[in-house]
């Protein structure tokens, strides 16, 4: 299919004249059709099709012809221009605005700033500092968004906790976790780099049950500050043998981030756990 397609697009398009007098005038031709294979689907990828053929053999010709490190600088330069005009643009856009269609990174200030990083010039921030900048200000304003999307969540989780704050049995801790001993053990009291073994179960606040290793019929084992801030605080107050009952508040749990499962951003969660034993 690509040869063809090639081969229609050269009809109406200027390009050079096969002349296959030697064996290595056939095997040139051949090196140039077979490296053609692919080419069809990625042109197709890259917004160019059929149409547009005539246009991608003249630029085709071009570059072909400009051979020099002068003309190859310039010539790779508008590539890397072309793709970071168009694809990083797009791309960042996903990333930070999602399905959010009004919103958009700047192009300008993206391809001054490339620019800037490419002749060293460091007077607005250097790359050290972009790559934090970069990293930390995605996140923001990520988190921003999510925060109005998912502000009634945030809410109902706040109020959960302020109601469940007065019930008998449940305790609160400075940080805001809350917690109801079900089972007092009487063992050893895990420190925060303890590798533990639990058994527990996580609902939503509406009962909603999203994980569970009761239902693996296997407890899990992990070190106790590889883990959510509310489980680490809990695990370290409680001796082998307790179960308790954890009501985590959306800061001490996954707070913004989207898990890609049934806990939205700024959910507060509740565990049941078991601590079945510390590992030595």
């Amino acid at each position: 299919a690509l040869a063809v397609g090639a081969g229609l697009a050269s009809c109406t398009a200027q390009s050079p004249k096969a002349n296959l007098k030697t064996e290595v005038d056939s095997l040139s031709y051949a090196i140039g059709m077979a490296r053609t294979e692919g080419l069809t689907q990625y042109l197709m990828q890259q917004g160019v099709d059929t149409t547009q053929m005539a246009e991608f053999i003249k630029g085709f010709n071009e570059g072909a012809a400009k051979t020099s490190e002068k003309d190859l600088a310039y010539m790779t330069g508008m590539q890397i221009g072309q793709m970071v005009g168009k694809q990083w643009v797009e791309g960042f856009n996903q990333q930070i605005f999602g399905s959010d269609s009004t919103q958009t990174i700047s192009r300008e200030n993206m391809l001054a700033g490339f620019i800037a990083g490419i002749t060293c010039k460091t007077g607005v921030m250097t790359k050290e500092a972009a790559t934090t900048y970069m990293r930390e200000g995605m996140e923001s304003i990520k988190e921003k968004a999510l925060a109005v999307k998912y502000a009634d969540n945030k809410a109902e989780g706040e109020k959960f906790l302020a109601d469940n704050k007065g019930k008998e049995g449940v305790v609160t801790t400075p940080s805001g976790l809350q917690y109801k001993i079900i089972t007092k053990g009487t063992g050893e009291i895990p420190a925060d780099t303890s590798k533990v073994k639990v058994n527990y179960k996580g609902t939503l606040i509406d009962g909603t049950e999203f994980d569970s290793s009761y239902k693996r019929n296997e407890p899990a084992t992990f070190r106790a500050n590889q883990v959510i801030k509310g489980w680490t605080e809990a695990l370290t107050m409680m001796p082998v043998g307790s179960k308790w009952e954890l009501y985590i508040p959306q800061d001490l749990a996954y707070g913004g981030k989207e898990t890609g499962g049934q806990i939205k951003p700024f959910s507060t969660l509740i565990f049941e756990v078991e601590l079945v034993g510390i590992e030595k």
